[in-house]
């Protein structure tokens, strides 16, 4: 019955810094949206709408839902840690367990929401990468 995983959806009160968040420093793009009453925005990956943000005056209380993490698979390991470290992003990096030993990395957004970005095993990683886990 279900296909794939079609989107996410965060609400926000900060819906600039979410934006730039994810378009400048993750690299998603910014696409079309429905004409929905209330602002926000779509964030794509390769044309596909993936995360969709909502704007509120105020965030909910309580707040609602239990999404643990949501996952993405990254490309560039080292790029990407470089861009969190000048961001201030603080961060944790994992080795998967067993045979596969991908790359695992964990942080929050602003709006405390916790994103992981799983890289190939086969990229090359910092010497002190169990050094970089900070606490988030």
């Amino acid at each position: 019955m279900i296909t794939r995983m079609d989107h996410f959806t965060i609400v926000t009160d900060r819906l600039d810094v979410t934006r730039r968040f994810y378009t400048e420093l993750l690299e998603m793009e910014e696409g079309p949206r429905p004409p929905f009453p209330v602002p926000g925005c779509w964030l794509y990956i390769s044309q596909q709408p993936v995360l969709h943000v909502i704007s509120v005056k105020e965030m909910p209380e309580p707040r609602r839902g239990v999404l643990d993490h949501m996952a993405f698979r990254a490309e560039g390991l080292m790029p990407t840690l470089e861009r969190l470290d000048a961001a201030g992003v603080s961060y944790r990096i994992i080795r998967a367990p067993g045979e596969l030993r991908t790359w695992q990395v964990f942080f929050m957004d602003p709006n405390g929401v916790e994103v992981e970005l799983d890289f190939d095993p086969a990229e090359s990683g910092p010497d002190d990468w169990a050094l970089r886990t900070r606490a988030l």
